[in-house]
């Protein structure tokens, strides 16, 4: 399990235009890598369009955006284009980063026990590092609630 002051683990996905994102590229940035289960479902929707509606307050601390779950491009393509996220989604397809960053999780629900997101939200500060580590994240207001972190840390 990672924790505030590990190095973030570089990874390389496609995003929802099936452009190659490389961790390892962003460094010199302040990142806010948010994984979510699954796209274009209620509580993923909620997140993902609370980033997207302070996408501004994001821009001017000069900090990088991306969401992240086990759908595939198109699924990815499809969120992105229905909500117009000025941001990029990244495809976990085969869940191998959320398995490195250790939110592939057995999860429960209606007596039924299955792998999925945990969802996570990590700031990965300009030198690579994760500054904050935010679990079991409640939707509603998270991006206000990333944001004022990133105040209080930089």
């Amino acid at each position: 399990m990672l924790n505030a002051g590990d190095v973030a683990p570089d990874f390389t996905l496609a995003d929802h235009k099936g452009e190659t994102t490389a961790l390892a590229e962003l460094r010199g940035k302040t990142v806010v890598l948010f994984f979510y289960p699954k796209a274009d479902t209620p509580g993923c929707t909620v997140e993902a369009c609370s980033f997207r509606d302070a996408k501004a307050q994001y821009d001017e601390a000069d900090v990088v955006i991306l969401g992240i779950s086990p759908d595939t491009v198109k699924s990815q393509e499809k969120f992105a284009a229905k909500f117009e996220f000025p941001y990029r989604l990244l495809a976990d397809a085969d869940h191998s980063v959320a398995e490195t960053y250790g939110v592939w999780a057995e999860k429960s629900m209606y007596g039924k026990k299955y792998m999925g997101i945990d969802r996570t939200t990590f700031v990965i500060a300009p030198d690579g590092k994760l500054s904050h580590v935010f679990r079991k994240v409640k939707v509603d207001d998270h991006a206000s609630e990333v944001l004022a972190a990133l105040k209080t840390s930089y």
